[in-house]
Order: structure tokens, then sequence, then C-alpha cells
């Protein structure tokens, strides 16, 4: 088969959506480079988006912590942020403004002859989750109890 036929064939997300069809999650298709799946996280559910670049061969994951706010002090959120995002190996948080929630994203650039991609995205999936698990205690004391970023990460490290 040509490598660029091939390429142009293979497409990620239906690896994805096969991997959570085994667990059992309720995916969304919303087009052929997009999925949307809801986890049952052990705070709350989160939303993980997935978006595929055909042309980058570049895929998007996004994990989006359901914790909604009216008002939220843009200094803390960005403090917090930058003191989150430092020590993580994988990925990084960001603020959707937008929805006024924290998302984790990371993104991955497909090899041609990508092997294991099924095993390497499970486990990019299970550290996002992870991540976000972890972080949800501290967001929402920032976010919803108006703590400072300082004191959530030593609480939360208490915790953890």
């Amino acid at each position: 088969m040509d490598l660029a036929l091939k390429q142009d064939l293979y497409n990620p997300i239906d690896t994805i959506e096969y991997l959570f069809a085994q667990d059992n999650v309720v995916c969304d298709r919303r087009k052929d480079n997009e999925l949307v799946a809801e986890v049952q996280g052990k705070w709350d559910n989160m939303l993980i988006f997935f978006a595929f670049e055909e042309h980058m061969r570049c895929l998007h994951i996004s994990c989006l912590l359901n914790m909604k706010t009216t008002t939220v002090d843009r200094v803390k959120m960005f403090e917090l942020l930058a003191l989150l995002n430092e020590n993580l190996w994988l990925g990084h948080f960001s603020y959707w403004s937008e929805q006024k929630m924290p998302i984790f994203k990371h993104s991955i650039i497909l090899q041609d002859d990508e092997e294991l991609f099924a095993d390497k995205i499970t486990k990019i999936i299970e550290l996002a989750i992870m991540e976000c698990e972890r972080v949800y205690p501290i967001f929402n004391a920032v976010m919803k109890q108006n703590i400072s970023p300082d004191q959530a990460l030593y609480a939360g490290s208490l915790v953890m």
C-alpha cells in the first residue's frame, strides 16, 4: 500500500472511539476528526475532547474540569496555573475563559508508522485524568473558596 494513501486512511480518532467503546464510555463523534467522551472522575465528570489535524499529523487532547464559577480572580488563576505547570512532564493546565473552567491540554505528533498508538493514547488518557483528579481540589479551593494558590497547593499536597 502506498504510504501517502495509508496516511489518508488512518484516523486515530477511530482507535480512540474503539477504546472508549471497549470501556462502555459513551462518545460523541462530532466530525471525522473530533470526538468527545464524558468520563466519571473522582470528584466530578470530565469531558475529554480529541481533535486530529491530518496535515500536521497532530492529535490534540483536552480534559475539561467541571467546575464553573461566575467570577474568577484571574491573577490568582494565572499564578496557580504557573505553579501547577512548572512540575508537569506531560501537557499543561490552562483556563478556558469562555467556559470559566480549568482545562488540561496535550498534543502529540503521530509517526507514519505509529504501531503502539492504542497503548500510547490509553496511557495519555490515564495520565490526563489522573492529573485532573489530583488538581481538582486545588482549583476548587482557589476558584470557589478564595484560597491563595500557595495555600491551596500546600493543602493539596497534604491530602494527596
